[in-house]
């Protein structure tokens, strides 16, 4: 779930459950994976998201699907919801 420029009230109690779960359950700093799906055409968006980080990219049986696997070394559940809402802005990202 992304939010837009103008979140709904569900939006924003769906990050801050979000980031309630990733508090209660990580310490920080700490390396927490991230895995997408995208159409081929739309990874290197999805790369910039990514820009200084190892990524392991590889294509669906078709070719047309790509996944994204991101292992981030994070300061904080923010970092983590940041990179999700960027992630989330670019069109036909699927979160995994």
């Amino acid at each position: 779930m992304a939010l837009s420029k103008y979140p709904s009230a569900e939006a924003k109690e769906w990050w801050a459950n979000f980031k309630k779960l990733l508090d209660d359950n990580n310490e920080w700093p700490g390396v927490y994976i991230f895995k997408f799906i995208a159409l081929k055409q739309n990874i290197p968006d999805l790369k910039e998201v990514f820009v200084g980080h190892e990524i392991d990219i590889k294509a669906s049986s078709k070719g047309k699907y790509q996944s994204l696997t991101s292992r981030v070394l994070v300061a904080s559940s923010d970092e983590i919801i940041d990179i999700y809402l960027r992630a989330g802005a670019i069109e036909g990202v699927i979160s995994l």
